[in-house]
Order: C-alpha cells, then sequence, then structure tokens
C-alpha cells in the first residue's frame, strides 16, 4: 500500500484534514550541483524554503537522470519548436562539442514524468534556461548565448501530461495553484 508521501500528498492538521501536495523542483534550485558545469542554481527565495521545511519538495535533476555526467558539455536544443519539437522527433539536442545527446534528454524527461505520476505530483517549478527544465525560454541552439521562446524537453513533457510547470521567477503562480489544489482536492485546477 503506497503511504500519503508516495502518493503525492501528506495530511496535516493544522486546520483540520487538509491535503498537502507535494512539488517537482529542479535540483540545481536546492543547491545541488548537477549543472553542466558542476555548479549550482540555488534559490533561497523564501517560499521554495517553506516548502523544504514542509517536506513537500522532491527534488529532480532530468539531466543526471537521463544518464549525463556532472561536470557535462553545455547542450542546447537544435531546432525551433523547443522541447516540443524534441518529443516529436522534430528537433535534436546537441552538446557544444557536437555530441547528440537527445536520448538522454528525453530518459530524463521520462524518468521525471514517472516520478511525478507516481507520486501524484501535480505542480513543478523548474529552471528557466535550461534545455530540460526551460519553461518559457531556452537557448536558441547556436551556443551563442541567444535565448529564445521556448521550453525545455522536460517541462514540455510534464506540461504534455497536465502537470503545471513554473519557473523559479513564478513562485508566487506556483503557490497560488497550490493553495487551490488544496482547497479544493481532486478538481481540475485553472489555467
Amino acid at each position: 500500500m503506497a503511504s500519503n508521501r508516495e502518493a503525492g500528498a501528506r495530511f496535516s492538521f493544522r486546520h483540520g484534514l487538509e491535503i498537502m501536495q507535494s512539488i517537482l523542483v529542479s535540483a540545481c534550485l536546492l543547491g545541488e550541483a548537477v549543472r553542466y558545469n558542476g555548479g549550482d542554481n540555488r534559490c533561497d527565495h523564501a517560499l521554495l524554503q517553506r516548502w523544504l521545511d514542509e517536506g513537500r519538495v522532491v527534488p529532480v535533476c532530468p539531466e543526471v537522470a537521463g544518464g549525463l555526467p556532472t561536470p557535462r558539455p553545455p547542450a542546447e536544443i537544435t531546432r525551433s519548436g523547443g522541447g516540443r519539437a524534441v518529443l516529436d522527433g522534430e528537433a535534436r539536442v546537441l552538446a557544444v562539442d557536437g555530441r547528440d545527446v537527445t536520448e538522454q534528454f528525453l530518459r530524463g524527461a521520462e524518468r521525471a514524468l514517472a516520478h511525478a505520476q507516481a507520486m501524484g505530483i501535480r505542480v513543478a517549478v523548474l529552471k528557466e534556461g535550461s534545455p530540460s527544465c526551460g519553461t518559457g525560454a531556452i537557448y536558441d541552439g547556436s551556443f551563442s548565448g541567444t535565448k529564445v521562446t521556448g521550453v525545455g524537453v522536460t517541462a514540455a513533457c510534464l506540461a504534455q501530461a497536465g502537470v503545471r510547470v513554473f519557473s523559479e521567477h513564478q513562485l508566487a503562480d506556483a503557490a497560488r495553484l497550490l493553495e487551490q489544489l488544496e482547497r479544493a482536492p481532486g478538481e481540475k485546477a485553472e489555467p
């Protein structure tokens, strides 16, 4: 029998019986050294810290989960369409050294989604700009530092499955959705 934690929620009796949703969060935002360069992107926002204190946060690094080492050469999505195009087989993810790492990115996205589904997670906070986790902007594939509108492979995969995806710059929006989900568990969240 699955525990409440495994089901993506835990029970709290602060205000009667309420369900607390777990949140999938990019591991680099939590200070884990999983970035391509061996560093992190620690986010010290008060909301993220509160979620950590409440035990809601489930860390994920899709690139590492997909089998890529840390450190690793930077990678970018090669064509327009971003992560959705990669999922559809219309674009590839290439490392700066020319190596095709599409399969690792797809495997990492699938593992992140499987983890979210197994835990009943409906909200994710992912690192903006990442070829895996970008939620609104990614690099253009030229390795010139140019950002374009688009989402990463994991962000696209999660969103396609109904997980609401936010960047670290949208924590207040994610908090509002969590509150809504907890007020009315089982109901579909507003877009």
